[in-house]
């Protein structure tokens, strides 16, 4: 495949018939009512609600009201032309302890908005998890532990059950690089542990459960089943041998750990390598890649930036990047968003058309890209000429995808509204609709009219 580059913002663009709009969100993030109709608590509640750990002390005990408010929401996407709603599951509203009975108020809820999605004409993409983990397996051992990747099967049945005769793509895990290594590795997310050792088995067994998981939804019928990862293009900063190796060890210490055992049945050698190195094997049981390697019929892709890196002799390893020594993750004079990432448009075209050269097996989704900037509020709008800029490129970054022959099905705006940006609190807005924390109101800025307009024309003025 030949890599196209982005074309000139103002081209027209139209993107292939059927293709799928939508934006994102993810249940801690949203929906607050924490302590509401039997939820039981997540790692993310006990996080943070402990001093120090998020920006300002904020929680997401309220959020965005989402679960008192779902249905003006919808009527906001439904305004907006969403062809597709990607939400999440809270797993401690449907079993509080982790395990056992289903509470049924907490299914209640996702009932509700299933049904308001479809009265919309708006097609529900569940995930279901999206980092909060109910607080009762953590004090078991959390994902380090393997039983937890049972557990997760059991529950993702119980959510089936309920909403599979409506909701037909389902999505086990959401970013399971993040789960594993900024919440059990350098400890800036829930659960806020910090051991390589036990990231490395979070890692494994997160990918234990996408397996177990996506066998039990097949058995029980469901066709068309994705897993979401996080991923960057890493690009060598230095043209010596040493930056090559330095990419291409990045590349799978974030990319193919995940990739690879999930679409190839197999994990990198030098992988393995560091994993004995630093948490041994024997978390690692004969059939386990076996079990990972499910097929499934869609990649979610999360892409916000490269990853920039050269050979760095004697530096330490990252923490939250096992088996990094010697690698230097350095920044790049792209302009950034509010968060300091580069912007790069083209990453994005060179990550697609690579997925579907390397594993051609799985068709492909965009199901997060988006930015967070100062917004400003001037009167009754919010003038975010900034990302609009944004996603006018990173969608003629996809189209050119699609044009070098990356089976790319959709593409979903994150986020749908402003929300808790974890570690950071409510400081950072990524939302097309700005929400005011204070009184709850819900403003389109002119990104989410600009959206509207590209659904409208499935494509680009």
């Amino acid at each position: 495949m030949t890599i196209t580059t982005v074309k000139t913002r103002g081209q027209a663009l139209v993107f292939p018939d059927g293709f799928q709009w939508g934006a994102a969100t993810a249940s801690y993030q949203i929906e607050g009512a924490a302590r509401d109709d039997g939820r039981g608590p997540s790692i993310w509640d006990t996080f943070s609600h402990t001093p120090g750990r998020v920006a300002t002390g904020h929680t997401g005990d309220v959020a965005c009201d989402h679960y008192h408010r779902y249905a003006d929401d919808v009527r906001l996407m439904a305004d907006l032309g969403l062809g597709v709603y990607r939400f999440s599951v809270a797993w401690p509203r449907v079993q509080p302890d982790g395990s056992g009975p289903t509470n049924t108020r907490g299914l209640d809820f996702y009932d509700r908005l299933v049904d308001r999605l479809l009265d919309a004409g708006i097609t529900p993409y569940v995930t279901l998890y999206h980092w909060d983990l109910p607080q009762a397996l953590e004090d078991h051992g959390g994902w380090p532990v393997r039983d937890t990747a049972h557990r997760f099967a059991d529950y993702a049945l119980a959510v089936h059950a309920r909403l599979g005769d409506r909701v037909k793509t389902w999505t086990t895990l959401n970013e399971p690089w993040v789960s594993a290594f900024l919440g059990y590795g350098n400890g800036v997310h829930a659960p806020g542990r910090t051991d390589a050792a036990d990231a490395l088995r979070a890692a494994h067994h997160l990918l234990l459960a996408h397996g177990l998981s996506t066998a039990a939804l097949r058995s029980a019928g469901v066709e068309e089943i994705a897993l979401t990862l996080n991923m960057s293009p890493i690009v060598a900063q230095g043209a010596g041998e040493a930056d090559a190796e330095a990419a291409h060890r990045a590349d799978i210490l974030l990319n193919r750990q995940f990739l690879d055992p999930a679409l190839r049945g197999t994990y990198p050698a030098e992988l393995l390598e560091i994993v004995e190195r630093r948490a041994g094997l024997g978390h690692i049981h004969d059939g386990d890649l076996d079990l990972i390697h499910q097929p499934i019929e869609l990649l979610g892709i999360n892409y916000y930036n490269p990853t920039y890196v050269i050979a760095k002799p004697g530096e330490p390893a990252d923490p939250a990047w096992p088996g990094s020594e010697g690698i230097g993750f350095i920044g790049s004079d792209e302009p950034t968003t509010a968060m300091g990432w580069p912007i790069s448009p083209d990453g994005l075209t060179s990550l697609l058309v690579r997925l579907s050269r390397d594993y051609p097996e799985v068709g492909l989704v965009v199901t997060e890209n988006g930015a967070a900037f100062d917004d400003v509020v001037a009167g009754d709008r919010v003038h975010d000429s900034d990302r609009v800029a944004y996603l006018d490129g990173h969608l003629r970054a996809a189209h050119a995808a699609i044009e070098a022959g990356a089976d790319l099905r959709g593409y979903l705006v994150w986020s749908l509204l402003d929300n808790f940006e974890w570690h950071d609190g409510y400081h950072r807005r990524f939302g097309l609709v700005r929400v005011d924390f204070g009184t709850q109101q819900r403003l389109p800025k002119d990104s989410a009219l600009w959206y509207r307009g590209v659904i409208e024309r499935n494509g680009l003025a």
